[in-house]
């Protein structure tokens, strides 16, 4: 657990106030010369910011990272009356942004952190017709696995109960084999043992089983507020890629075509034999084509 240790100790905790009387403890990891640019990191459920401990060092040559646990993961808190939605986390986000005095953002993001990103450049349109403005500027976004459009997600079958009457009740009864029989499914590349127990490590976390049937309402919201953020993707003017694990079971091959079908002149990377995860999976091929698309808009230098 030495890494883990590691990751937490580099860390700091931001007091985030999400509404009068109430505040939360959220954990955040920066690092890099900030004369560089800033590349903000946003990662997926169920799992925290150490998603990008595979790629962090290299991407630290070329960037000031910014990253942070969303309340709810990892080492921030996980309280029970938190209003989970994308909208909270990207308040959260916009908050930490700026205690750290950063106006213009690059964004790399995976599954959950999609949608994030996406409320991100919704505000970011809608500062453009004269709307409540987003507090920095988003330059370019790099998209890993996820459901940003609802239409083709697969949910598994976890996800399913997790989201129905008895979810309370699934939440507290999962334990560690059951959650590495699932990540063993989402991930075409298995993830070391070693590492899926940090994961639950930091799910544990302050009590974080506890609200995984809260977490997971993020599904539904994601289909009651398609049509903005499918539309801040499809708006956006700014460098996008998405690069895509193609055996993901949640959201691979059809979740690529439907990226392609309505984004106009796509950006878009196939990983084959590329599960869920590609930054832990395939940390290599992510960096290649991530560096490569960063390069080519004259984001980083050669």
């Amino acid at each position: 657990m030495q890494k883990l240790t590691q990751w937490l100790n580099q860390g700091y905790f931001h007091k985030h106030c999400f509404a009068k009387h109430f505040e939360n403890n959220v954990f955040v990891k920066q690092t890099g010369n900030k004369g560089l640019p800033a590349l903000l990191l946003i990662h997926g459920f169920p799992t925290s910011s150490y998603d990008w401990q595979p790629i962090w060092d290299e991407l630290t040559q070329h960037f000031h990272l910014i990253t942070l646990d969303m309340v709810g993961f990892g080492y921030s808190d996980k309280p029970t009356d938190f209003p989970y939605s994308f909208d909270a986390q990207a308040n959260l986000i916009e908050d930490v942004v700026a205690s750290i005095g950063i106006e213009k953002v690059h964004i790399l993001s995976h599954d959950y952190g999609n949608t994030v990103t996406q409320e991100l450049l919704a505000r970011q349109h809608d500062a453009q017709q004269n709307q409540t403005p987003l507090t920095f500027e988003i330059l370019s976004s790099v998209l890993l696995n996820g459901g940003i459009f609802p239409e083709v997600i697969h949910p598994i079958l976890i996800q399913k109960l997790l989201l129905s009457p008895i979810g309370f009740i699934v939440a507290k009864g999962m334990g560690y084999n059951a959650f590495k029989r699932n990540f063993d499914n989402i991930c075409s590349i298995n993830i070391e043992e070693n590492e899926l127990r940090k994961y639950w490590q930091l799910i544990q976390h302050n009590q974080g089983n506890r609200i995984f049937h809260k977490l997971i309402q993020y599904m539904k919201e994601r289909v009651k507020y398609r049509d903005r953020w499918v539309g801040a993707l499809q708006q956006n003017t700014s460098p996008m890629r998405f690069i895509n694990g193609l055996e993901d079971p949640i959201s691979g091959r059809d979740m690529l075509k439907r990226y392609q079908e309505l984004i106009t002149n796509p950006d878009t990377i196939s990983l084959a034999g590329v599960g869920h995860y590609p930054q832990v999976e395939a940390p290599e091929q992510v960096l290649e084509h991530a560096f490569f698309f960063w390069k080519k808009h004259n984001i980083i230098n050669e």
